[in-house]
């Protein structure tokens, strides 16, 4: 990692970690008004022109034809299959239960990337910190798994297992197939690309007939636009051009945490002892995974 984009990588790792735990709400809020490929599309064609217009204004130059390909790969399998499988998700899933599957994403990054040739080889710490946000999720979310299973709950569940192997393939192929764009232009042309793919399968399924704005689904569309994909997506990508895979990829132990707090804060939800157990577990995992990385970068662990 350069060390002149280390404390910016730290804080767009924590960006994620705080705003992506606040989308699930935006989502389920967003697919209930309106249908989900029409909707998802819509956000990363919005938040895609809105960066790509900002950032060429302060001289960010246009990925060449050649970088064309590693982007629309990377927002293919990011923002086109794995976000689209999230959305289409949560039109069925309770959001303890879509937030315990994609908690498992840590074990998918790091498992696929010590897989490489030249990729990092797991050790004690990093599996142990991995175990522990594990549990520390679960036992958070233990009281959402009383469901009924039908098949909306199965297609629901295995859409969201999509969508971790989508995510983790798409950040592992960003992460090691390096272009000269920028981050953050890469991310914008990444969501326009994946935003119209989206659009369009909408079309094909005949979405557009059942496309109504309402009050919440605007205001749904707008946070996602804005926090989701702007802040959000821009920072992801960020992170993870500097910064090791399997310490971003916890941000997905941290954001059931964001959750609890909203539910807290918002809807009065009581925090109970367990949920701050369960967080305890999530830190320290985090801070193991961290300190797994720093040995292993150093050789220290064989």
């Amino acid at each position: 990692m350069n060390e002149k984009y280390g404390l910016k990588a730290y804080l767009a790792w924590i960006t994620i970690c705080i705003v992506w735990g606040t989308t699930y709400l935006a989502i389920r809020i967003g697919v209930t008004d309106l249908p989900p490929m029409l909707f998802a599309g819509l956000r990363w064609i919005i938040a895609g022109l809105l960066m790509t217009i900002l950032l060429n204004l302060r001289q960010y130059r246009l990925p060449r034809l050649n970088e064309l390909k590693h982007l629309a790969i990377v927002g293919i399998l990011l923002l086109g299959i794995a976000n689209g499988l999230v959305v289409v998700a949560e039109q069925w899933l309770p959001s303890g239960l879509t937030a315990l599957i994609l908690s498992t994403l840590p074990f998918w990054v790091v498992g696929l990337e010590s897989l490489l040739p030249k990729g990092p080889k797991i050790n004690v710490f990093v599996v142990s910190g991995l175990t522990l946000g594990t549990a520390g999720v679960v036992l958070i979310f233990a009281r959402d798994l009383n469901i009924k299973l039908d098949i909306n709950i199965l297609w629901g569940g295995l859409s969201l297992l999509g969508a971790v192997v989508s995510w983790s393939i798409g950040t592992i192929y960003w992460k090691y197939k390096t272009t000269e764009v920028r981050p953050l232009m890469g991310a914008s042309v990444q969501m326009l690309i994946a935003g119209i793919l989206q659009t369009a399968l909408g079309f094909i399924l005949g979405e557009q007939n059942n496309f109504h704005l309402t009050q919440n689904g605007v205001l749904a569309l707008g946070y996602l636009i804005v926090f989701g994909s702007i802040v959000g997506y821009a920072s992801y990508i960020y992170s993870i051009t500097n910064l090791p895979l399997s310490l971003v990829s916890t941000y997905a132990y941290i954001n059931p945490i964001i959750a609890i707090l909203l539910g807290w804060y918002v809807l009065d939800e009581p925090l109970t002892i367990t949920v701050f157990i369960a967080s305890g577990l999530i830190l320290v995992g985090v801070s193991l995974v961290k300190r797994g990385n720093t040995l292993a970068k150093k050789n220290i662990v064989k």
